[in-house]
Formats: C-alpha cells, sequence, structure tokens
C-alpha cells in the first residue's frame, strides 16, 4: 500500500505559486496553451467559412436579391477564413482575423445579412482573442 505522499506527486503548482521554470506566471493547465489557442482560433475561423458558404443558399430564398458580387464575397470571405485557419501559428494571422470580421461586417452593404453574421462572429472572434490574451498574455 503506496502512502499519499509517494502517489500525490504533481506536476501543475499550486495556485499563487511559481511556475517550474521560476518565471512566475500563472498556468493555465494546458499541456500547449499555445497549441489550444491556435486550435481555438482555426476553429472559429472554420465554423465562420462553413456557415457563410451554407448561408448563400437561405439568404437567396428568403433574404431577397443577392447578386452574384455577393455571391462572390461571400466565397471571398469564406476562402480567406479557411486560409487564416490554416497560418494560425503565425502571429499576423490574429490580426488579419480581425480585418476578416471587418470586411464581413463591410459585406452588409451588399446585404442586411452579412452585416449580421459580421456581427455576431466578431463578438466570437472577439472572445476567441480574450480568451488568448487570458491564456497567452498577449
Amino acid at each position: 500500500m503506496t502512502s499519499p505522499e509517494e502517489g500525490a506527486s504533481s506536476t501543475v503548482p499550486e495556485e499563487g505559486t511559481s511556475s517550474p521554470d521560476g518565471a512566475g506566471q500563472r498556468r493555465s493547465g494546458l499541456r500547449n496553451p499555445a497549441g489550444a489557442v491556435r486550435g481555438l482560433g482555426a476553429g472559429t475561423l472554420g465554423l465562420e467559412a462553413l456557415v457563410l458558404l451554407l448561408a448563400i443558399q437561405p439568404i437567396r430564398v428568403v433574404g431577397g436579391e443577392l447578386s452574384g458580387a455577393a455571391v462572390a464575397v461571400i466565397v471571398l470571405l469564406a476562402v480567406a477564413a479557411v486560409a487564416l485557419a490554416g497560418m494560425m501559428r503565425r502571429p499576423w494571422a490574429w490580426h488579419a482575423g480581425t480585418v476578416l470580421q471587418g470586411a464581413l461586417m463591410l459585406a452588409g452593404l451588399l446585404h442586411w445579412s452579412l452585416l449580421a453574421l459580421g456581427i455576431i462572429f466578431a463578438l466570437v472572434w472577439g472572445y476567441a482573442l480574450h480568451v488568448r490574451r487570458v491564456i497567452l498574455g498577449r
């Protein structure tokens, strides 16, 4: 039978203590915090691309006239979101994702529903940026 001291070797420091490398940073409890945050950003952008592509037909049927230019803009934004999702290792991709949210809201000039989607995804992206700042401190 093992004593509680033998089986209780934890690698995670208690709250308020410094990390093993002596940096004094608060640990998130994640094995790879940077990878988890990249996954959050990539997942958000991937979901945005999927929603944009799936929204084309309902907007055309229910929302009225959707011009060919508006469809092209939607497809372009979806392709950009997928491309950025694949580049989340680069620090500038987070800034480009923010620009993408602004571009989607600007596409609201072509159809009001694109503005609504832009606002929704800007809020989701803002939350992803908040989580990134809390976990990574940047």
